[in-house]
């Protein structure tokens, strides 16, 4: 089974400010984004790596990726401006090489490790949908109307993280119902899943707290 690790760095970063997309920005002497495809990259299970990018973007990224001269990377792939649109993107560029799996990671997840790569690897042996999470450590409100709704109990809750890794097959089904609904909207890969192939538990990796996204600018710091 061959084994893609997908680098999604399609997004802009409109929260950070400024004029470059937060995987661009530099982290203790690298770009946010290189932390995360040197991982990948170094992984032995990874067969092959591939990056969505925005399309202003891509040269950028290609005269990044020719000094690094990463060995696994497969493919630059333009991306979309929604994320979906980016990992669907992903999913189309690799139609009809099967069988295969993708790990598909936020690029502004700069900490991820290789431990946690070989999880994800192992767990995929038996499932067909994993996801990277840990326990949510804080209160929970449900509002309504500005004001606090419910509390619901704190250790029946998981933060998502990523990569989420999906059989191929799998992935290109769910995509292919959810571009046939008017009301699709989704924020990530598993939730795509979780809302078109309910047949298909998506099974739970131990993440870590380290492996956090970067989405303001005192996240940088």
């Amino acid at each position: 089974m061959k084994h893609v690790a997908v680098v999604l760095a399609g997004g802009t970063g409109s929260r950070m400010g400024g004029d470059v997309p937060k995987q661009f920005l530099q982290l203790a002497g690298r770009e946010v984004i290189e932390h995360s495809v040197d991982v990948f990259d170094a992984h032995p299970a990874i067969d092959e790596v591939a990056v969505v990018v925005h399309p202003e973007w891509r040269r950028h990224f290609e005269a990044l990726a020719a000094r690094r001269r990463w060995v696994k990377l497969g493919a630059v792939i333009d991306g979309g401006a929604e994320r979906w649109q980016s990992s669907l993107a992903a999913v189309s560029h690799y139609e009809g090489i099967e069988p295969l799996n993708l790990l598909l990671h936020d690029a502004a997840r700069p900490w991820v490790t290789a431990s946690m790569v070989s999880r994800v690897v192992e767990a995929l042996e038996v499932h067909e949908a994993v996801a990277v999470a840990v326990p949510a450590t804080d209160t929970l409100f449900r509002v309504e109307e500005g004001c606090i709704a419910d509390i619901p109990p704190r250790a029946d809750y998981y933060c998502a993280q990523t990569p989420q890794a999906f059989r191929y097959t799998l992935l290109k089904s769910a995509y292919r119902q959810a571009r046939q609904d008017p009301a699709f909207v989704a924020t990530d890969d598993c939730g795509v899943l979780h809302r078109y192939r309910r047949d298909v538990p998506i099974h739970i990796v131990q993440g870590a707290p380290e492996n956090a996204k970067i989405t303001f600018p005192n996240d940088i710091i």
